[in-house]
């Protein structure tokens, strides 16, 4: 059987939650994020962005069906937000998406209304299904199902812009030198620059691949551990205000 209880020191060391406060922490439902890469959206609610002082009122905000992710209001206190999802408070209207930071790992940054409804996802695997159309797997759980023409432009690990409201894509970035690349895990996460570098290996995930920021730093990781953002630009805002990161 799965274990339903999840002691506080036993949960990742980037969740906002004391230890000495309480011994129990909400573990995260079965779900599109693992619990290392994942936040319970009941913390997200009463740790991160304070809409709620208890675990009890965290709940009862998202039974009444106040928040959306990607679009759809989710009423599991335990549901697991991950990279590159889009949280919507609806009585207030702010919108707030989930991206890699370099401290805390994962931290919601607040995006407008019009961008809410784009969310770029990575993917994970690529397979020919039945009738000859290409099923994309992302990041996020979602698996598209594309005429096979329109799938085979796409190869594992390139990065794709999604419309939620329309669930089809609608831009895409291929992983490779010269685009913008942001880091998502390990050592380096929340980085990102240009891809001037990407050394192939025989465990193509291990390849090693670095980055120039805009300060000139070069940084490098895994290609595993990097997310394509952009080609000239990122596609969607996936960084906070220099001013806000250092008033945190």
């Amino acid at each position: 059987m799965p274990r339903r209880h999840l002691r506080r020191y036993q949960a990742p060391e980037w969740w906002p939650i004391s230890t000495k406060e309480a011994v129990w922490a909400v573990r995260p439902s079965p779900g599109p994020h693992s619990i290392e890469t994942s936040l319970p959206l009941a913390i997200l609610i009463r740790d991160v962005l304070k809409y709620a002082k208890t675990l009890r009122e965290a709940r009862y905000v998202i039974g009444k069906g106040l928040i959306r992710v990607d679009g759809e209001v989710r009423r599991n206190y335990k549901y697991p937000v991950g990279l590159m999802d889009v949280v919507e408070i609806i009585p207030t209207g702010e919108v707030y998406r989930m991206v890699p930071h370099p401290t805390k790992f994962l931290w919601p940054i607040p995006i407008s209304q019009e961008e809410a409804r784009y969310k770029l996802c990575r993917i994970e695997n690529k397979t020919v299904v039945k009738g000859g159309q290409i099923q994309l797997n992302l990041h996020d759980g979602r698996n598209m199902q594309l005429p096979y023409d329109e799938g085979s432009k796409y190869s594992t690990l390139d990065t794709v812009l999604i419309d939620l409201t329309e669930n089809k894509i609608v831009d895409a970035v291929k992983l490779e030198v010269g685009v913008l690349g942001l880091i998502v895990r390990g050592n380096n996460v929340g980085y990102y620059g240009k891809i001037t570098e990407i050394i192939q290996t025989y465990r193509k995930r291990r390849s090693s691949v670095t980055i120039r920021t805009d300060d000139g730093k070069d940084i490098r990781t895994i290609i595993d551990y990097l997310f394509a953002v952009g080609k000239d630009k990122p596609l969607i805002t996936i960084t906070q205000p220099k001013e806000a990161i250092q008033t945190q």
